[in-house]
């Protein structure tokens, strides 16, 4: 490990997933078939949005931007994970460490905001049907998905500025990823500063986030519960479910670990959570939305028969 100085360090060591011994191989194409499933499950989710006409609404906008952050929150940290498993090179550069926090929590952000604005969307669709098209216009949609890519990037440079500032005594990370909380603990600079801010600005975005989620769902449950017939209130359910499932999939696994820390002494059970929303669930996001959904579902049957036809 080369040091630039007695305080600073210029590449950290991933100590990576807890694996054991004579393992790699396996895990290695565990999560090396989970990636390709995320990558291919999303790309499919975004080329329906794209080929079907009928998809060319507010809700599939919102997702088709869903399931490219998704692709791309993946791709920031398994790819690297993969090369450290197969290469057993743990070492990873200052730089390409710094990038990969920024990323990680770039994407992190649009996730978690986009669960708020799909919220808002289905909460518009039941409560408010016929006055939809008119509410969620085009011009909303971008104003809303903009703001989101604005805000996610604004608070991720912010975060890489104020990381830059500090400097470095111990140089192992206990993790498989650059995760902001871990580095922070190995800096010896004063990091107050830099804990206000991530105070801040997650309390901002899961404000913003979970009282969209919270608000709309009360509203689109009371007006639920006003639909007199049973076939109404299945039609409703099946609108939101699958934004629903999503959303105690993201915000269960992030509670596991932010809200209900484990120990200092469980660090391996830190990073199976850490597995389980930066891995598993961007993969179960299209599986959730293409079972569940009956457009998605209609638009994959379209293109397997155009695929067909033209094999033929």
């Amino acid at each position: 490990m080369r040091r630039e100085n007695q305080s600073s360090v210029s590449e950290f060591l991933l100590l990576g997933l807890p694996i054991p011994p004579g393992q790699q191989g396996v895990f290695f194409t565990l999560f090396l078939g989970m990636y390709l499933t995320t990558v291919l499950g999303n790309l499919l989710i975004i080329l329906l949005i794209r080929l079907d006409s009928r998809l060319h609404t507010p809700m599939y906008f919102f997702l088709s931007h869903l399931a490219f952050s998704d692709i791309s929150f993946s791709t920031v940290i398994v790819p690297k994970m993969l090369m450290n498993m197969q290469t057993q090179d743990q070492s990873i550069s200052y730089p390409e460490c710094v990038t990969q926090m920024h990323f990680f929590i770039f994407f992190g952000c649009i996730d978690t905001l986009l669960l708020g604005v799909m919220a808002y969307d289905r909460y518009v669709a039941i409560c408010h049907p016929l006055h939809y098209t008119t509410i969620m216009r085009e011009e909303l949609c971008i104003f809303l998905m903009a703001g989101t890519w604005l805000l996610s990037g604004g608070i991720a440079l912010s975060h890489t500025i104020l990381l830059a500032q500090l400097s470095f005594c111990a140089d192992i990370i206990p993790h498989f990823f650059c995760d902001l909380a871990v580095l922070l603990k190995l800096s010896c600079s004063d990091i107050s500063l830099n804990e206000i801010f991530i105070f801040a600005t997650g309390g901002l975005i899961s404000i913003l986030s979970f009282t969209g989620i919270l608000v709309s769902y009360i509203r689109i449950g009371v007006s639920i519960l006003r639909i007199p017939s049973t076939k109404g209130i299945c039609k409703a359910l099946s609108t939101c479910g699958s934004h629903l499932s999503v959303v105690f999939l993201f915000y269960g696994t992030t509670m596991a670990l932010y809200i209900f820390p484990s120990s200092n002494n469980s660090n391996d059970k830190d990073i199976i959570a850490s597995v389980m929303y930066t891995v598993v669930t961007p993969m179960l996001n299209p599986f959730i939305y293409s079972l569940r959904n009956r457009d998605m579902k209609g638009a994959l049957g379209k293109l397997l028969k155009r695929g067909i036809l033209f094999s033929k």
